[in-house]
């Protein structure tokens, strides 16, 4: 597993807490100052940071962001955390130039501003994705994983997309397709205990209905103690109780996806 000081992060900016006034289902946490080992890259309509492991692989990873866009340091770790366990790791902007939510902007618009920017909408590019992956890069097995809007977006996937192998979502908001637990894949969902955003009751149902529904394998896994966006918002020295589970988190991401692809 990369650690920060291999990567050269520098501090972190102050943590912007979610609170339970904001309909925002994500908050900003720890924004890293990370300017990412990879490059990007235009791919059709779409812009993407894209980044490649040391050796040769058919094998690679879409990241989908959350709604703070695909050009968040934190995401790009992520990618490049995949990278350095020998996947292709590709972070496209789903939000397809238009903008992504900032901090500064008024909260009481951000249901508008979200109705424009659909999670489960985002199929034609993912397919360009696929294409790029395999005509441009080689590869043959590709998973996905995808933080809050970005983890409700995998769900949303492994329910309806035949190419991808695998997916794991994390904090994904499960209200976005709380309906539909039919996946097509093996999927592994990430929660975290104190999540302002997503009950543990919502969570309780998610596991009730993939139990009576789902015929693939699946795992739902709830981290003691942490908050929305734990796995790739803060960073492991801020809080020493909570970086065990963080590290644990991005070790199960990794071993799933080792798993199946």
């Amino acid at each position: 597993m990369l650690r920060h000081s291999q990567l050269n992060i520098f501090c972190c900016l102050v943590s912007h807490m979610a609170n339970e006034s904001r309909p925002c289902p994500c908050d900003i946490g720890d924004r890293f100052d990370y300017g990412g080992r990879g490059h990007e890259v235009q791919v059709e309509h779409i812009k993407a940071y894209i980044c490649k492991p040391p050796a040769g692989t058919d094998k690679a990873v879409i990241v989908i962001h959350d709604i703070f866009g695909w050009q968040l340091p934190n995401t790009r770790y992520m990618a490049d955390m995949l990278a350095a366990n020998g996947y292709i790791a590709i972070c496209p902007d789903f939000f397809v130039g238009q903008e992504a939510w900032k901090l500064s902007n008024d909260w009481a618009s951000f249901d508008d501003w979200l109705k424009t920017r659909n999670a489960g909408k985002i199929d034609k590019e993912v397919d360009v994705i696929l294409k790029y992956l395999s005509g441009q890069c080689g590869a043959k097995k590709t998973g996905v994983i995808g933080f809050c809007w970005g983890g409700a977006a995998v769900q949303h996937l492994m329910l309806k997309n035949p190419h991808l192998k695998t997916g794991v979502s994390l904090y994904g908001v499960i209200r976005f397709f709380e309906e539909r637990s039919s996946l097509l894949h093996p999927t592994f969902f990430i929660f975290a205990e104190k999540d302002d955003h997503i009950p543990l009751e919502q969570v309780t149902q998610l596991k009730q209905k993939l139990e009576q529904n789902c015929k693939v394998d699946y795992e739902v896994k709830i981290y003691p103690g942490q908050t929305h966006g734990f796995v790739h918002r803060k960073r492991e020295d801020i809080n020493p109780q909570d970086k065990p589970y963080i590290e644990e988190g991005r070790k199960d991401m990794i071993n799933w996806l080792n798993k199946y692809l």
